[in-house]
């Protein structure tokens, strides 16, 4: 096994990074609105191939991480979606978030919800995780929202970088949510 892979929904595909991904991914990093709702300013570029570099190792040492989110019609890159380990999470349990950030031109079509489910599939099924959590501004509404179709419950509050945080979580025994469809998915192992 490799320990990277690729997942193909109906509207996406979830890739590994690849040399010049930065680019697209600046569109998202490069804007004000966009990541003020994780709490960082605007990304220059350099900053930006950073994070990609990051990512990528993440996926390196752990076997999971952050996808590149391209849409499949247009093969352009809208943001990242995936899962996350976070050494510092301070609550008991796995410290495995999934998260995601796309660009303004993405909101509201769904893509969010189609990512992390298929993240959430990918945690569940291929890593074997008994939870996995997700984390939020308290006025994040959207990104509650998200959290919600996936079948993620609300589980507290708490302060965490700086922001009040509402967090929820999801324990493998209530994957897939019973009220939710399965999402059509297709995961599959690639090369190094």
């Amino acid at each position: 096994m490799t320990g990277l892979y690729e997942i193909e929904t109906e509207r996406l595909v979830l890739r590994q990074w690849r040399e010049g991904d930065w680019v697209g991914l600046h569109r998202t990093y490069g804007d004000p609105e966009v990541m003020s709702w994780i709490g960082a300013a605007p990304a220059d570029l350099a900053s930006t191939a950073a994070a990609v570099g990051r990512m990528s190792m993440h996926w390196l040492l752990l076997g999971y991480g952050m996808f590149a989110v391209e849409e499949r019609t247009s093969g352009e890159i809208v943001g990242r979606v995936g899962l996350m380990h976070h050494p510092d999470w301070p609550l008991a349990g796995p410290k495995i978030e999934v998260g995601w950030t796309l660009q303004r031109s993405a909101w509201g079509r769904g893509y969010a919800t189609e990512g992390a489910r298929a993240s959430l599939a990918f945690g569940f099924d291929v890593l074997d995780l008994p939870q996995i959590f997700s984390m939020t501004r308290l006025d994040n509404a959207r990104s509650r929202a998200v959290m919600e179709r996936c079948g993620l419950t609300q589980r507290g509050e708490l302060d965490f970088h700086g922001w009040r945080q509402v967090h929820y979580a999801i324990d493998r025994q209530n994957w897939p949510p019973p009220d939710a469809q399965e999402p059509s998915i297709n995961i599959r192992e690639v090369e190094r």
